[in-house]
């Protein structure tokens, strides 16, 4: 149940013992990632008396911007990773931090872990097909999809997106049944600013 958890962990470390990617001059080498807390198992004294349907419908009128994160293949991978994404947010200024959650049953989620650097690509409207190909499991993601490399992790960077963020992986938490990824900057762009951008609200794009 914890094996991702487990292997995200293990990502983290190995960048730290082999080394980062070269980080921008902007971004503070010297920065360290917070340590991961215990994992446990959840107590029945501790579960909120919320039906996940009830939280889920509710939580659902939170209108949210969409992503779709991607990673270079990772060693021994054929092919780059990717999903899409809602809860992505700005996390810090200095230095600069973004964070993203996924489920802890992804199965893209443990290629990003490994490749350990990811892009976040900000869509813009329009762009719900691109979303909707990027939230399938099983198929090619990016099969006719136009993209190039990120800058620095060299991820794919999507055509016509709102914005991107180039990051290294910098820290791991868990979330209950997600887990919290904590990216460095290394690089980010922004595409044109009339551009609107992509919002899911009550389960639909508007």
């Amino acid at each position: 149940m914890l094996g991702q958890a487990g292997m995200a962990a293990a990502a983290v470390r190995y960048l730290r013992s082999a080394g980062a990617p070269t980080v921008a001059p902007t971004v503070a080498a010297s920065v360290e990632a917070l340590p991961r807390p215990d994992l446990r198992a959840v107590g029945e004294n501790e579960r909120a008396p919320v039906a996940p349907a009830e939280f889920r419908r509710v939580l659902g009128n939170f209108a949210t911007g969409v992503t779709v994160i991607t990673a270079p293949a990772a060693e021994g991978e054929n092919a780059p990773a990717g999903f899409a994404c809602q809860s992505f947010s700005a996390l810090s200024l200095d230095p600069p931090f973004v964070v993203f959650m996924v489920g802890r049953t992804s199965r893209t989620w443990p290629l990003i872990a490994r490749a350990g650097v990811f892009c976040v690509n900000v869509l813009g409207a329009g762009q719900g097909e691109l979303c909707r190909g990027f939230a399938r499991s099983g198929a090619d993601k990016f099969a006719g999809v136009d993209y190039d490399s990120a800058p620095v992790s060299g991820s794919p960077r999507l055509a016509n997106t709102l914005a991107w963020v180039d990051c290294t992986i910098q820290a791991v938490h868990t979330g209950g049944d997600h887990l919290i990824v904590v990216g460095r900057v290394d690089a980010l762009g922004a595409g044109a600013e009339d551009t609107k951008p992509l919002l899911f609200h009550r389960g639909r794009f508007i």
